[in-house]
């Protein structure tokens, strides 16, 4: 099943995605929906002794460095880190970079970064070199709360020595960057409060400043699609379907063109329900002639402590295939391990 026609039955049904988990929040503690949890009896100098004798040993033990890393949380991962240097006198991260290589090198060191850090090391590489990659800018900005944002920024001009909205402003253009800025700006509200009478006059604005206009307002489009929450444009969307004879990402695809088109609809599909939007992600990163590790990286690594477990369920609802199954289609050897040990069980 595409995004589309998720999206598209979920509109007729009249029922929003994330309904029955945020129910469950208002009556219990929020539940942990990552696949990687900190690991029991922790010690990070028992770890970081048992990484020293894997990366020193004569055969490089692939498996005892993965098992370590995918077992721990990032809290902990960074701790090791810190314990591994003071022993060693080495960095954990050019240790490994030293031993392992390709896909396994990547996906071991990105697992090295804290999240922040991360996000602004994508950031910078998407930014960085021949041609911008827009899609990953719209991934994280999208799907970033505003505090992370603001954290995502800071960490960039630390490691970069130079503005975010600089580096943006100077590798895009038009449209998509006010877009960008915008998102950029982490003001979007955070409640869990849908007004429906708001949703429906946003519905109307959307339709009259697009399909029923000559020329569509963009900015009309971007200052409600960055600002509402999640909730709150679920409940746009279903008000939009009954003002329109299409569903508002039919509508943006009718209207629009080129980057700015493929940035809103993101917005779009992220708000609906970021697991079906990352499940998408990863099943066009697996289809056809290829695969695109830096994609399947990225998402597990970034999403492993946050909704990984509900992007599985997913990917298994609208493909009909389990992610573990496609990855070992795709994939192989020590890379294919720590994949599937973040995916968690089969």
């Amino acid at each position: 099943m595409s995004f589309f026609k998720k999206f598209f039955n979920d509109i007729i049904r009249k029922t929003d995605p994330e309904d029955d988990s945020v129910k469950v929040k208002r009556r219990e503690k929020p539940k942990f929906y990552g696949t990687v949890s900190p690991y029991p009896n922790f010690s990070a100098s028992q770890d970081a002794a048992t990484l020293q004798s894997a990366i020193d040993s004569r055969d490089v033990d692939e498996d005892v460095i993965i098992a370590i890393l995918v077992k721990r949380s990032n809290e902990q991962r960074q701790k090791i880190k810190v314990v591994y240097e003071a022993s060693t006198g080495q960095r954990l991260d050019e240790a490994l970079k030293s031993v392992l290589r390709s896909d396994l090198e990547d996906i071991s060191l990105a697992l090295l970064m804290d999240s922040v850090h991360y996000d602004a090391h994508l950031l910078r590489k998407a930014t960085k070199g021949f041609g911008t990659h827009e899609d990953i800018l719209v991934e994280i900005l999208a799907t970033r709360s505003n505090q992370e944002i603001r954290e995502i920024k800071m960490a960039f001009k630390e490691e970069y020595r130079t503005e975010l909205e600089e580096v943006i402003k100077d590798e895009t253009s038009g449209d998509f960057t006010t877009a960008l800025l915008a998102m950029l700006k982490a003001n979007k509200d955070e409640s869990k409060e849908v007004d429906s009478h708001r949703a429906r006059q946003d519905a109307e604005v959307l339709f009259e400043a697009g399909e029923n206009s000559r020329g569509i307002d963009i900015s009309v489009f971007i200052d409600i699609l960055t600002t509402r929450n999640s909730l709150q444009l679920s409940k746009t969307f279903q008000h939009y379907a009954t003002v329109s004879d299409v569903t508002l990402p039919k509508a943006l695809d009718m209207e629009l063109k080129g980057d700015i088109e493929d940035c809103l609809v993101d917005i779009v599909k992220s708000s609906w329900s970021k697991p079906a939007f990352f499940a998408e992600k990863l099943h066009l990163a697996m289809k056809g002639y290829g695969t695109c590790d830096d994609t399947l990286i990225r998402v597990l690594v970034s999403r492993s402590e946050v909704d990984l477990k509900k992007i599985v369920q997913e990917y298994r609802a609208m493909y009909d295939a389990s992610l573990q199954e496609d990855i070992l289609e795709d994939t192989k050897g020590h890379y294919e391990a720590i994949l599937l040990g973040l995916c968690g069980p089969h």
